[in-house]
């Protein structure tokens, strides 16, 4: 079984793959039951989104952790994965801007991703 932080880094390492934009994770473990870990990224494209649940969901099924349920794969510009101990939002920018999740949750921590990500999106975590 594991851990939640390991759910996460999979999690992000599996929406990197996928070219997901400003991925961002927090520990909410410490402020909410909800879950320890929320993960927060931008999509192109509503076929972008749909991919990168997919992605996500496929990678984590393989390492035995299922998504328990997802939320808005039909409707387009948002798509929430709940693996229980980690929740997957992911969004079409403006839409993200909208419902300001990080705003939302500013108390959680944020986690360093740097060494889970390819790419120089894990530079923006201190732009938003």
């Amino acid at each position: 079984m594991l851990t939640s932080l390991e759910v996460a880094e999979l999690a992000v390492k599996a929406l990197d793959n996928k070219k997901a934009k400003d991925i961002r994770v927090l520990e909410t473990k410490n402020i909410t039951v909800l879950a320890d870990y929320f993960i927060i990224c931008t999509a192109g494209s509503t076929t972008q989104i749909k991919t990168l649940a997919d992605e996500v969901d496929k990678t984590l099924k393989e390492k035995g952790e299922p998504a328990l349920h997802t939320e808005g794969y039909r409707g387009g510009g948002w798509v929430l994965v709940d693996f229980g101990s980690v929740i997957v939002h992911l969004f079409l920018k403006d839409i993200r801007e909208f419902y300001s999740l990080e705003r939302l949750w500013r108390d959680a921590g944020e986690v360093d991703i740097s060494n889970w990500v390819t790419d120089d999106d894990s530079a923006k975590l201190s732009e938003v």
